[in-house]
């Protein structure tokens, strides 16, 4: 009997070709095989006749082969089969590409079911490349199909019968993590009955009972972790900072706090004065003075005789940071110090060195403050800027480097309170909810691709004037799968350049170059040597570049509300007024209501909200709804009611056996969670 950390390629009808498919998913284990849930499922109980079928609708329908199948080669590469099908009601030509196998195997007078979009009208109707497959076999057909996330090299069947092989596999081995007190308390089905219903459903019930265990196991192994975490940190002692006037720090400022700024800034001096460690969120909108909150408690730290450390996604993020906050800090007695991976190996021994000794107070930078063995001489405070771009492990690196230091985490991705719960549940959080005045709300507009002449008119017309602008697209290159209709950043800035801009620098930017390139192309636009950049959503976190005036995002359906304010902060930091384009020729109805909230508001928690509404949780930090928190099944959006019970019923768990000794399976699995989603929790 296998065990849930068998490799797949030991179970039975998997074997060494399908396994090494299986593990470009990250599936290696039999576990990881039937944890890899369907990110949603087709209805294909019910067929049609052949004429009742509605061009433009997908649906199955149950016809007789009529006719000994055809192949035509097209061309190199495209083989064509050609079948007539029919029922009582009428004729469905139906065409098949390279797939020239179904000569043999579909064979005249038998009856099949195919699966796929209708085409054609009254009068004939057709379909292209359906699925198929005799009548009565059920396996892609006659049920609830389960549609899982997939990669090249791995179909639907593939994967659908990998998981069957899997849970076949499992026999009575699968443990059940909730306690049983838990799972009659709130009517939650057995662990094997919701693994094998939420694969292949025997009804819409089934699925239903399935869904619901399952992502209330995840919400309460998840609420059970971050309430030990918390726990942990309520029994550190630290030695209390003490007060420091403040006022030099604040009279040396440009302008003045906002109340919001200020109310932050009081809550973290509050933490570091508290004899406990600090571990706070500061999350506001772009432009909402996140970096003085952090200067300030820096300041603050130094004052206490103590060293502080902000770290920074990215190269050019750190030296701005750093270019901002030396020239204000330095004149007050601290001593300020970079370290980026692009320092030479001299400087960076001599910045070891100078931290080392305690010559620098503050010291700012990327990744490259963990590694090696830097050393610092009495590390109090760790700032990390725009945190979800950190694994868990990294910033633990950081603050492994001090004794319990105070940890301040920002993000400028405004979270509604109810996901910022789960997200942050072992942190404090402050919210700054009010823009610096002065700033100049960006005007933003929604429009399809024929306004794309009146656009580029409006580009050259601000460049004329000296300003920049952004434009965004899904994706990299056209040849990247799905490519369709969306506009590719490497074409469409070749293509801006050629025959749009021929007169203006356009340059573009993607997460697939190298981090040197990304730097290099960003400081060149920072620097005004470019008029126009095209990029991905690369910049949704970057550099502040005051002269950029216009966003323009391509394919704007393609990405949430929250991801298109992160995109729309990028302008409007400047004083000239800014605009952003959101470009769409998707008619859903949904999707359109959804972008016009965009020209709306500029509130981004107001944005989060709904976004949360519509979308759920997975696009706050782009398209990674699975994994996201290591929740796969819950859906914090739609799971409101079932989060409350899965907290109740954790929150009394942890008051009668705090230590989960009478559980053991729970404590396993709940650290297990916490491992695979280090990279995606706080």
């Amino acid at each position: 009997m296998a065990d849930l950390k068998t490799d797949v390629r030991f179970i039975k009808g998997i074997g060494e070709q399908r396994a090494k498919a299986l593990a470009k998913l990250g599936i290696h284990t039999l576990q990881d095989l039937i944890s890899w849930f369907p990110r949603c499922y087709e209805d294909r109980t019910k067929t049609r006749r052949i004429a009742d079928l509605v061009p433009g609708e997908t649906a199955c329908v149950c016809a007789m082969v009529a006719s000994v199948p055809a192949v035509s080669h097209i061309r190199r590469g495209l083989d064509l089969v050609k079948v007539r099908a029919v029922d009582e009601t009428g004729a469905l030509d139906v065409t098949f590409f390279n797939q020239s196998w179904l000569k043999t195997s579909l064979r005249p007078g038998e009856t099949y079911v195919f699966c796929g979009r209708a085409e054609g009208n009254l009068l004939r109707r057709r379909m292209a490349n359906p699925i198929v497959e005799p009548e009565g076999r059920r396996e892609a057909t006659g049920r609830i199909v389960p549609i899982y996330p997939l990669t090249a090299g791995v179909s639907q069947l593939v994967l659908s019968r990998s998981v069957r092989q899997g849970l076949d596999a499992c026999g009575d081995i699968l443990p059940d993590v909730l306690p049983d007190e838990v799972r009659q308390n709130h009517r939650l089905c057995r662990v094997g009955f919701a693994y094998e219903n939420i694969h292949f459903p025997a009804d819409g019930e089934a699925l239903t009972l399935a869904r619901r265990r399952l992502a209330f196991e995840e919400l309460f192994l998840f609420t059970l972790g971050l309430r030990r975490l918390r726990q942990r940190r309520e029994v550190v002692e630290v030695e209390p900072f003490r007060p420091v006037d403040m006022e030099a720090f604040y009279g040396a400022l440009p302008f003045t706090l906002t109340e919001a700024q200020r109310r932050c800034v009081e809550e973290a001096l509050g933490d570091m004065a508290s004899g406990r460690p600090m571990n706070r969120l500061c999350q506001g909108d772009v432009g909402s003075g996140k970096t003085m909150v952090a200067a300030a408690c820096a300041y603050f730290c130094v004052k206490n005789g103590r060293q502080a450390a902000l770290m920074a996604p990215t190269e050019i993020l750190a030296r701005q940071h750093y270019e901002g906050l030396a020239p204000l800090l330095e004149p007050l007695g601290i001593r300020c110090a970079l370290l980026t991976g692009s320092h030479t190996a001299r400087e960076k021994k001599a910045l070891a060195a100078a931290l080392a000794a305690g010559e620098a107070d503050f010291i700012l930078g990327t990744h490259a403050l963990i590694t090696g063995g830097l050393e610092y001489r009495r590390l109090g405070l760790v700032v990390t800027d725009e945190q979800h771009r950190f694994g868990v492990g990294q910033r633990a690196a950081l603050v492994g480097k001090g004794d319990h230091p105070h940890t301040l985490v920002m993000s400028a991705t405004p979270i509604p309170r109810t996901l910022a719960l789960i997200l942050y549940g072992d942190l404090d959080v402050s919210v700054i909810d009010r823009l610096p005045p002065g700033r100049r709300p960006v005007q933003t507009s929604f429009v399809d691709s024929s306004y794309h002449p009146r656009i580029y008119r409006f580009l050259r017309k601000l460049v004329g004037e000296g300003r920049q602008a952004y434009i965004v697209c899904p994706q990299v290159s056209e040849s990247e799968e799905g490519g369709d209709d969306r506009k590719a950043v490497t074409e469409y800035a070749a293509q801006l350049q050629r025959e749009v801009f021929p007169d203006l620098r356009v340059a573009y930017v993607h997460g697939k170059m190298k981090p040197k390139e990304k730097d290099a192309v960003m400081a060149a636009f920072a620097a005004r040597e470019t008029d126009i950049l095209v990029s991905t959503t690369v910049i949704e976190v970057g550099v502040d570049v005051p002269n950029a005036a216009v966003m323009v995002v391509e394919n704007a359906e393609r990405f949430g509300l929250s991801q298109l304010h992160q995109l729309r902060g990028r302008v409007g930091r400047g004083p000239w007024q800014s605009y952003c384009v959101l470009v769409s020729d998707n008619q859903n109805e949904e999707t359109r209501q959804r972008l016009k909230v965009m020209t709306r508001t500029t509130d981004g928690f107001k944005i989060a909200e709904e976004d949360l509404r519509l979308r759920g949780p997975g696009d706050f930090f782009g398209r990674r709804q699975h994994g996201l928190l290591g929740l796969r099944v819950a859906d914090i959006g739609c799971d409101a009611q079932l989060l409350k019970e899965a907290q109740a019923a954790a929150d009394a768990l942890l008051e009668r056996d705090p230590e989960l000794t009478s559980c053991p399976a729970t404590a396993e699995r709940m650290a297990e969670l916490f491992t695979e989603a280090a990279d995606t929790l706080n």
